[in-house]
């Protein structure tokens, strides 16, 4: 018997103008390792996407931007860009592992938060520091779940809580989905909560029945391990619908003074990935690792339905959500709002966007730069490439390749241009 559910809907009346006296709440949602080819309100992809109505409508009732671009493949280093508005390189927080604790001396946008008068609170997966009060450390208000980049199992998993450690059995979706209900619950006053979801990171598995459409699948760790795709999907969707179940628990003028803003933290991974090569996927710089959902709806967003092919990078949150919110920030080299973009389709953006990714095998650092038609690559083995997007978006031919040469005239203007802005990025 398929069991099919039933998702939760919703919406948003829309205010064009921000009011002072009034911040706006903002709820920002990060699904872990979700590329923008697996979310089903980009159906421009030739992909098969979990139903996700409750995304959907996040997009439907404000916007989404095609052109988000992580500044790092991975899950931690991601994190600490959108929290710093600081490249890896600059912030120092380069690996998942083995590379120290994210330093939180430095300025985050949880601290503007609370400077200009807001609570805050990180739920969910964390991923910056193995030490149980890092998160309160470096300035976060109330900190609930994960430490670590995943789980043994969604089922059975260590819950941080008032920096205790503790056993859960609990659904960690449901269970973080049920942290944030109440916290919000309990605010009286202005409000940040980020809403870190651990799925749909391995381990692969299917979710309670009441959650997902994808039927009586076998729970077996062979036949997961054999057609993982359904059980990723299952997975996506049950957080779909614990989304709605959130933003239903809202009150109406509580969600008509909120911005959502739901992203993913990095590219899909290659035993699920569709559209791109596997070896494209999370963890590396080609555009399936790179390229992540962003949609965005709520308060003061007044484009309604709309897609945006700006450019930006995870990093420009940080000064974002910080206006946003009303908070003053200094000048950020990394960091450029895009807060015009949601009542504007006339913003302009960025020229370029850049990610990095730190490279176990050759110790070094892998990256890439891109402009609205050309990607570069610079692989610390000393290989690079070139490539058209907007003849191919899916990165071939590699026009640095022997058999391409010479580049046209175009090219190696697009190509000289990129390199004169990586000078620039790079320079520290």
């Amino acid at each position: 018997m398929i069991i099919v559910s039933i998702s939760i809907l919703f919406t948003f009346s829309v205010k064009p103008s921000i009011q002072q006296d009034n911040p706006p709440n903002i709820v920002f949602i990060m699904a872990d390792d979700h590329a923008v080819s697996a979310v089903s309100a980009y159906n421009d992809w030739l992909a098969e996407t979990a139903p996700t109505p409750n995304i959907d409508r996040i997009a439907n009732d404000g916007m989404r931007f095609n052109n988000m671009f992580c500044t790092n493949s991975i899950c931690g280093p991601s994190r600490a860009s959108i929290l710093t508005g600081k490249y890896a390189h600059v912030n120092g927080f380069f690996k998942n592992e083995g590379g120290g604790d994210f330093d939180g001396s430095q300025q985050t946008f949880p601290k503007l938060l609370q400077s200009a008068g807001y609570e805050t609170a990180v739920i969910g997966k964390w991923h910056l520091s193995g030490d149980i009060s890092h998160p309160n450390a470096i300035g976060i208000d109330e900190y609930t779940g994960v430490l670590g980049g995943g789980v043994q199992s969604y089922w059975n998993w260590n819950l941080v809580e008032n920096i205790q450690s503790s056993k859960s059995t609990e659904y960690t979706t449901t269970k973080f989905t049920d942290l944030a209900i109440n916290w919000i619950g309990s605010q009286n006053q202005p409000w940040f909560l980020w809403l870190a979801y651990n799925a749909p990171h391995t381990p692969f598995h299917l979710p309670p029945v009441d959650l997902h459409s994808q039927g009586n699948l076998p729970t077996d760790e062979a036949s997961i391990e054999a057609t993982p795709l359904p059980y990723y999907q299952a997975m996506i969707e049950a957080m779909d619908s614990e989304i709605g179940r959130l933003l239903e628990s809202m009150s109406e003028d509580e969600r008509d003074n909120t911005v959502i803003i739901f992203i993913g933290d990095n590219g899909t991974p290659n035993q699920v990935v569709q559209t791109y090569n596997s070896n494209r996927a999370k963890g590396s710089i080609y555009q399936g690792g790179v390229n992540v959902p962003m949609v965005i709806s709520g308060k003061n967003v007044s484009r309604t339905n709309e897609s945006d092919y700006t450019l930006i990078n995870t990093t420009d949150l940080f000064a974002t959500i910080a206006d946003i919110s009303g908070a003053s920030i200094s000048n950020s080299r990394d960091s450029h709002s895009f807060i015009d973009a949601l009542t504007s389709n006339n913003f302009e953006g960025r020229g370029f966007v850049y990610t990095e990714k730190y490279n176990t095998q050759s110790q070094g650092v892998d990256y890439t730069i891109r402009n609205s038609t050309h990607k570069y690559i610079y692989f610390n083995s000393g290989n690079e490439a070139l490539y058209n997007l907007s003849a191919n978006p899916f990165e071939s031919p590699n026009l640095l390749n022997s058999n391409q040469l010479p580049l046209s005239t175009s090219d190696s203007s697009e190509k000289a241009s990129l390199m004169n802005e990586l000078s620039i990025i790079r320079q520290d």
